[in-house]
């Protein structure tokens, strides 16, 4: 039964991969690369000296710190299936000026594989702690997530409530939740042929176990998946070079990977554990158009955590720290000035 599974949605994904080779398809896909702003952001060309911070169970995760004289660290932790240059704007922003540390999550990018069963959101939040530890074991920490990076603040809410209002002094939200998922939402972007069916959720391990030709699926409807990503990562029309840089970084991830992080979506539930970042000043951020975490888990966020701001970015989607990046970046220069620890010029 698992095989005919399996069976029927690789041959559904190959013909659609195969129809995302047809005229219309490509003539969208035409009109978002032709998409181009005045200048053109150099995605992933901000670096400084790796180091190598290793998890409490082992996976080495992979670090860059941006030195800075200031009192304040921030710490970025990014999203399912992206890797830390999705902060590109936000590291532009505030190099030379604020200390930041950018990492990237435990199988994505540059750092480690996991190891089976510990792909999920408690173990981020372990991961971040281990971060905390290596890069900032004195003075005030800052911690900003997006989308699955803001899962994994609300995971080290939930284990190590008090860090907040000690170390940890300010905190911010993007595109996220702390529960209530559908978690077919945010694959869909990874394998837009087939995501968004009903049997996601019911498939999803059996094809983790044929990944190979899944990944080959996913690299043959690269015009699919090309439009798929313009349409759920973001809300307006952006230039086409942010398109194609978020697509690649999803590309990038396996679909092991993927498959692996899944299940702990449909399970998450920690609102009740981000009412402790009430203790410190804490951003909401969020698009108005997010069709993977929408705007009313920000709300509920918002709603949950006291004395919290929210920003709602009219227009944006999923990726708005791309998108609505001055937007972005003036939320967090405001958190940083809320908590005191930081002149945030």
């Amino acid at each position: 039964m698992r095989g005919r599974v399996i069976g029927a949605v690789t041959v559904g994904a190959v013909g659609l991969a195969a129809a995302g080779a047809g005229v219309g398809v490509r003539r969208q896909r035409r009109r978002i690369v032709d998409r181009t702003p005045d200048d053109c952001p150099d995605f992933g060309s901000l670096r400084s000296e790796p180091m190598t911070v290793v998890a409490d169970d082992g996976t080495p995760l992979h670090v860059e710190v941006d030195e800075a004289d200031s009192e304040v660290t921030v710490i970025f932790a990014h999203g399912y299936a992206l890797e830390m240059d999705c902060w590109h704007f936000q590291r532009e922003h505030y190099r030379g000026r604020v200390r930041t540390v950018f990492y990237d999550q435990r199988s994505h990018g540059r750092s480690g594989r996991s190891p089976l069963g510990n792909a999920t959101i408690e173990q981020l939040g372990r991961d971040l702690l281990a971060v905390i530890d290596a890069v900032a074991p004195d003075g005030p920490v800052v911690v900003a997530g997006h989308s699955m990076g803001g899962m994994t603040i609300a995971a080290l809410a939930e284990e190590h409530p008090e860090l907040f209002g000690d170390r940890v002094v300010g905190a911010a939200l993007i595109s996220t939740t702390a529960g209530g998922l559908e978690p077919s939402r945010i694959l869909f972007p990874m394998v837009p042929a087939w995501g968004s069916a009903g049997p996601v959720g019911r498939t999803i391990s059996a094809l983790a176990r044929t990944h190979k030709v899944v990944d080959g699926v996913r690299r043959a409807g690269k015009d699919v998946a090309l439009v798929a990503t313009a349409g759920l990562a973001f809300g307006d029309d952006v230039p086409g070079s942010y398109v194609e840089f978020v697509d690649r970084m999803l590309s990038a991830t396996p679909f092991e990977v993927v498959a692996e992080f899944f299940p702990g979506f449909a399970a998450l539930d920690k609102f009740d554990s981000v009412e402790v970042l009430a203790k410190v000043p804490t951003a909401v951020i969020c698009g108005t158009e997010d069709r993977l975490t929408s705007i009313g888990h920000s709300r509920k966020l918002h709603a949950r955590i006291d004395g919290s701001t929210l920003l709602e970015c009219h227009g944006a989607g999923h990726m708005v720290i791309m998108e609505r990046r001055d937007e972005v970046n003036g939320e967090l220069d405001r958190l940083l000035a809320a908590t005191g620890a930081e002149d945030a010029r």
